[in-house]
């Protein structure tokens, strides 16, 4: 599973299996190490979060942060998804 980028100790990361067919754009974000509960959070278009679920249980002042994050480095995001899984589609 590739990881994107780690947030202090927060680890944004996608599954190397995202579904057939394939999800759209996304990040699921874990402390410390992947989890199959992690929280996910769709990456739209225009480069905003939308926060898809909370699994992780991330504090909401802490995961609006990361959110922010996701959304300045969206762009990074996007490209390491389509290299990785060849294809780009979005939620909305």
């Amino acid at each position: 599973m590739p990881q994107i980028f780690k947030i202090g100790s927060y680890i944004v990361y996608f599954w190397a299996n995202e579904g057939k067919p394939r999800e759209p754009v996304h990040v699921h974000i874990a402390e410390g190490v992947p989890s199959e509960n992690a929280t996910k959070i769709w990456i739209t278009r225009a480069g905003k979060c939308l926060i898809c679920n909370n699994n992780s249980r991330i504090p909401l002042n802490i995961l609006r942060d990361i959110a922010e994050v996701v959304e300045a480095r969206h762009q990074d995001v996007i490209n390491k998804w389509r290299s990785f899984f060849g294809e780009t589609r979005y939620y909305c």
